[in-house]
Formats: structure tokens, C-alpha cells, sequence
């Protein structure tokens, strides 16, 4: 595990295309070149999310970036089709997917869209488990999906313009928050400038979250 500090979730922009890119190889093994990531931008029916630990708000002093995580999704009708999420190797095991994953479907639902839905690999039981924890069920098997000859399962979360399923996103947000807090980041991004970000008034929905 690396040393932990400011963390930001942000939309990206062409200068973090290079380090988005190089991110991608490590952790998702080269899913999309940097076409594929510009295109993603520039569409309006896509959302992609990183996680940052340089502030992107524009600076007199150039910084290099460092995108520790990339999320996207492809609005469809009333779906969030969630086609990207991955944290770098050395970052893992912080929650900092969960963050991210929190972040996409909070989007999702500001949105509008109606469901959540994603493959993920049969073999990636800790992104399955990632999941879950948020409300994705399996709903079929996608035979041979991948390159490799791999299955890739379907999942699906509907509801989320539920009075309810905003409840939970408030919930399940502050123990993923006191998690990367407890373990040194420092966050900075517009879900905690909703007032639902102190630690000391939702300390006890921690024990609804394990930590895997």
C-alpha cells in the first residue's frame, strides 16, 4: 500500500489522457487507447470520472498528473452502462473502488437514468463482491465475452430514482469516507460539499460497510 493525501474525483481532461492511458495498462490490461479515451470525453451520452491526488482546478504552477482511478459509464435510454472502473494496482484494498463506484452512481441518478448495469469477468471475485456490496445482482452469463475466451457475467441495479436508493447512497457514503480518512486521504470533491460528509453525524453507518 502507498502513502496516502489529497484525493480528488473529477472529470478528466486531455492533459490526463497520458497517465489515464498508462493506468489502463496496468490495471485493466490496454481496454482502450487514448482514441477510445478522448471519444469518451467528448461524448455527451458518456460520464468518465478519475481520481486525482493533484486538484484540478486550474493553477498558476503545472502539475503532473496522477490519476490513481478511471470510471465511466454510457447513459442509454434510462441505463448507466458502467463500461470502465479500475484502481491502480499499488492503491487497491483502500476503498477507493468503492468511492469511485459512488461517485458513477450518484451521477447515474442525477440523470436520471432509471438502472445500473456492467459485465465483469466470472473469474474477478473481488469486483464482484465490490458490487454487490452496492445492490448489483447477476442476471445471465455472457459466454466467451472477453478475447481470451472468458465468461463475463451481467449485472444489474435498478431503482435508482428511488427515495430509497438515495438513502443509501447518503449511507453507504460515510463509512467508505471515514475508511480513506482513517487511512490518510485527505477528500476533496462535490460529495462532500453536501453536508453529508462529517464524520462525527454518520459514524454509525460504518458497520454496515465491511472493508473488503
Amino acid at each position: 500500500m502507498v502513502l496516502a493525501g489529497k484525493l480528488f474525483c473529477h472529470s478528466p481532461s486531455i492533459e490526463d489522457l497520458p497517465a489515464i492511458v498508462s493506468l489502463d495498462q496496468r490495471c485493466l490490461g490496454g481496454l482502450w487507447s487514448e482514441n477510445g479515451y478522448r471519444r469518451e470525453m467528448d461524448s455527451p451520452n458518456s460520464l468518465f470520472r478519475v481520481l486525482s491526488t493533484v486538484d484540478p482546478a486550474p493553477s498558476p504552477v503545472p502539475s503532473t498528473p496522477s490519476i490513481i482511478g478511471i470510471g465511466c459509464l454510457w447513459a442509454i435510454l434510462d441505463e448507466a452502462h458502467i463500461t470502465v472502473l479500475g484502481i491502480d494496482p499499488p492503491y487497491q484494498g483502500q476503498g477507493l473502488g468503492q468511492w469511485l463506484l459512488l461517485h458513477l452512481l450518484r451521477a447515474a441518478r442525477n440523470r436520471q437514468l432509471q438502472h445500473a448495469t456492467l459485465e465483469v469477468r466470472a473469474s474477478n471475485n473481488p469486483a464482484q463482491k465490490l458490487y454487490q456490496k452496492f445492490g448489483f445482482q447477476q442476471v445471465g452469463c455472457r459466454r466467451r465475452y472477453y478475447s481470451d475466451g472468458e465468461d463475463a457475467l451481467l449485472l444489474w441495479r435498478s431503482g435508482l430514482q428511488n427515495t430509497d436508493f438515495l438513502q443509501q447512497l447518503i449511507q453507504w457514503q460515510a463509512p467508505i469516507l471515514i475508511r480513506l480518512r482513517r487511512q490518510g486521504w485527505h477528500v476533496s470533491d462535490e460529495l462532500c460539499e453536501d453536508g453529508n460528509c462529517s464524520e462525527n453525524r454518520m459514524i454509525n453507518d460504518s458497520n454496515g460497510f465491511d472493508k473488503n
